[in-house]
């Protein structure tokens, strides 16, 4: 999450700051882009599905970046996940909603783009219960749901919709400039709590931990048996990342012991990644670079072989994931738009192939920030850039970086089609509160100061 200006401080910088495509658009829109495709497994595991008994435990851990040792980061900074990961189906190519905490959990909790939901338009965004999250669904098919979480804004975002148990850490420190709190311990023991109730014991469950202590400031580890790996931003952001792998490690622990382990189901991912100078950047959000909304997501499902898929995927694709694990098919419900933008990744997780489909992340604008969009299909990226849309192609095979932006050519051309006939798909709403006059205010305000 991180915090932004005007009231609100997202990131810590210098000068500057996905969701499904609709498949049908945008396929249709352009002719077929040179070396555009994915690969998927090919493992198969012969069954055909969840169980029927299938309980779901999601941890995610906030800013946490896709480079984590079982990607090839050479720190061993997370044994513990790095231990799960070997056990998982695993998505090499993971993307989240957005860039920052507010919209990506927005667009996971309800499975669309932050810019179709109804928002206050705030940098700290509050949703209304008029849209629809997947745990009411879970809720209202008599599947237990809890969550616990580990920063003020929890409390106040309406994430909450559609959970029977919803905590915050206690005696948190509210400051809208940073996040001084440590919080994991307390936060697990949450989770040890409310998973230990032997309600679980006969009853299906859904659970949700969201981890915070990698986020903002990192803050240091010693007295916890952690030394400090350098005096570098990413040193003292890995030093954070083996404190809350520790006690996520202590989590899995207590559920290993648990009568129904062996039917549930865990998912690891991140809301966003970070930045340490990439793009001349700190923190997280305002930008869609790679390093900003590439994730780590892997699933550990009972009876399922281990696999990494390297097809891209989108975080915007859990809540239908999420619903299909539990054998739910959600009727249609146009009074409160209960179709999703993502598709569920079961078929894949069970060892279908995962067949080629577009990426897009989505940043709208909010009190803090300038509106940002992508596109990804295969190796390329477009990005659009501001209300005008300004439209700059990367090709991430050859530019992983995104330093050398493709502004024309056949490339640029295919994709500018491709991107142009998928915006046309999104239904944008406008925010309720933030209006014209402090939409990008925070910003504007900050460019035209000397």
């Amino acid at each position: 999450m991180v915090v932004g200006a005007g009231g609100c401080r997202e990131s810590r910088e210098s000068s500057e700051a996905p969701a499904q495509a609709r498949a049908a658009a945008s396929a249709s829109a352009a002719p077929t882009l040179a070396a555009a495709g994915g690969s998927g497994g090919s493992t198969t595991t012969g069954k055909a599905g969840p169980a029927a008994d299938l309980n779901v435990l999601v941890i995610s851990i906030d800013s946490l970046r896709a480079d984590m040792p079982w990607a090839g980061y050479p720190r061993a900074i997370a044994p513990r996940l790095t231990e799960l990961e070997k056990k998982s189906v695993s998505y090499t190519r993971a993307y989240a909603v957005s860039s920052y905490t507010s919209m990506s959990l927005g667009g996971f909790l309800s499975g669309k783009l932050p810019s179709e939901l109804k928002r206050s338009g705030y940098f700290f965004g509050t949703y209304p219960e008029s849209n629809l999250f997947f745990p009411e669904l879970l809720q209202s098919h008599g599947i237990r749901t809890l969550g616990a979480h580990a920063h003020t804004y929890f409390g106040t975002a309406g994430f909450q919709q559609g959970f029977d148990v919803w905590e915050l850490v206690p005696n948190l420190v509210s400051n809208s400039e940073t996040d001084l709190n440590v919080t994991s311990p307390q936060h697990e023991a949450i989770a040890e709590r409310l998973l230990g109730n032997p309600q679980l014991d006969t009853t299906r469950f859904f659970a949700w931990f969201h981890f915070l202590d990698p986020h903002d400031q990192y803050m240091p580890h010693e007295k916890d048996g952690i030394a400090p790996y350098g005096r570098s931003l990413r040193d003292r952001y890995d030093a954070e990342v083996t404190f809350t792998d520790r006690w996520v490690g202590k989590l899995l622990d207590f559920v290993e012991g648990k009568p129904w382990a062996k039917r549930t189901a865990i998912v690891v991912t991140s809301d966003h990644g970070e930045a340490f100078g990439e793009h001349g950047r700190y923190a997280h959000g305002f930008e869609l670079w790679e390093n900003l909304v590439r994730v780590p997501l892997f699933f550990v499902v009972p009876g399922v072989s281990p696999r990494h898929i390297d097809t891209p995927r989108s975080a915007v694709d859990l809540a239908p994931t999420l619903v299909d694990l539990f054998g739910i098919k959600p009727d249609h419900d146009a009074k409160r738009d209960s179709d999703f933008a993502g598709k569920s990744l079961v078929p894949e997780i069970y060892g279908a192939q995962a067949e080629d489909r577009d990426i897009v992340i989505d940043l709208p604008m909010t009190s803090d920030n300038d509106k940002r969009r992508a596109l990804i299909v295969g190796k390329w990226k477009i990005i659009a850039f501001g209300k005008t849309e300004v439209l700059k192609l990367f090709d991430l095979e050859a530019d992983p970086e995104e330093r050398a932006p493709i502004t024309k050519g056949d490339d640029f051309d295919a994709m500018a089609k491709r991107y142009r006939a998928f915006s046309k798909t999104v239904h944008e709403v406008a925010p309720y509160a933030c209006g014209e006059d402090c939409l990008n205010g925070a910003y504007m305000k900050k460019k035209s100061t000397p």
